[in-house]
């Protein structure tokens, strides 16, 4: 009999919300999760984490999948790296000679990610606040499918790092691929991109949980538990993100990841709390400049002329003098 523990289902209700209100953080919010408030071994935390997404990522996919905001060209590149580097990662983790100390080594690597995670959600959001002239990030996502050159050679290599993250990690499959496809394929709408990603992501998450599953140490009583949280948690905050301002969020989620990177790496509770307010302050204070700059800088719509255009009744006024003259 499978055992439900009330306190992880409250715990996946809230990452499942803040991924759905942000689309990212899945496995950067779920892992530490599980290491500080539920004292769960590293090496199971990251299967448990990876085979709980295997069932929240395809919701979001097939929605992109309908509005056709995916770029399968892109989906199948990422694929061919991710796919059997995320299978591969399963096992790099305990073929390296860490020995007795896989779970302090583990706990290393996954700090390292977070902080990945964190830097690349700061480059995000202030990607998103130049390129849509937003002080609180992206603007709506469009109905789109923009057409780009793929990149093969980067797009697989990409595809193969983050597949290795993913399953060694299980961080990585939003948070570092989303950021890294907007630096390679600017072109790419925001619809698009976030499609693109969470589509990539399915069968990227599907080869880590075959592996964690044969191989890791999955636990099928935590990971129900946290699917019976995170799954409606998702789906509502996927209801709330088109009203919250998810620049925000995402900057609060970078001060989490950043301060869960440091306790994973040894930091002590001054150091983490130090650098969280630092983050918090100066990151406060670079959002006031930017937003001072987007201010000061007129849209391109603003600069632009205005086609003068001629009065609408005039046309049809001639046509109907002429008919009249020549009735």
């Amino acid at each position: 009999m499978i055992d439900i523990d009330p306190g992880l289902i409250v715990g996946g209700l809230l990452v499942g919300f803040i991924v759905g209100l942000t689309g990212m953080g899945g496995g950067a919010l779920m892992t530490p999760m599980l290491i500080f408030v539920f004292r769960v071994d590293p090496l199971v935390a990251v299967s448990s984490d990876i085979v709980a997404s295997l069932f929240m990522k395809p919701a979001g996919a097939i929605v992109h999948l309908r509005r056709r905001t995916v770029n399968l060209q892109l989906v199948l590149w990422l694929c061919l790296g991710s796919v059997p580097a995320a299978f591969c990662g399963v096992f790099l983790i305990r073929a390296l000679p860490f020995g007795d100390s896989l779970d302090e080594a583990l706990q290393i690597i996954l700090g390292i990610a977070l902080l990945m995670a964190a830097t690349m959600l700061v480059v995000r959001a202030t990607l998103g606040m130049v390129q849509h002239r937003r002080a609180l990030g992206e603007g709506p996502a469009r109905l789109s499918n923009a057409e780009v050159v793929v990149r093969k050679v980067p797009t697989v290599i990409l595809g193969v790092v983050a597949g290795l993250l993913v399953g060694m990690t299980s961080v990585g499959s939003g948070s570092i691929i989303i950021v890294a496809l907007l630096m390679l394929y600017p072109a790419l709408k925001a619809s698009n991109l976030v499609g693109t990603d969470l589509v990539q992501a399915v069968p990227l998450v599907a080869a880590a949980s075959l592996g964690h599953v044969l191989y890791g140490e999955f636990e099928l009583g935590l990971t129900v538990s946290l699917l019976v949280g995170a799954i409606p948690g998702a789906w509502f905050g996927a209801q709330v993100s088109s009203r919250a301002p998810g620049g925000l969020i995402r900057r609060a989620l970078a001060i989490l990841l950043l301060a869960s990177g440091l306790k994973l790496l040894g930091a002590s509770v001054t150091v983490v709390a130090v650098a969280a307010v630092g983050a918090l302050v100066l990151g406060n204070l670079a959002w006031v400049i930017v937003r001072e700059r987007l201010k000061k800088r007129p849209p391109p719509s603003a600069t632009a002329e205005p086609p003068t255009a001629a009065p609408a009744t005039a046309e049809p006024a001639s046509v109907t003098k002429d008919s009249t003259e020549s009735s």
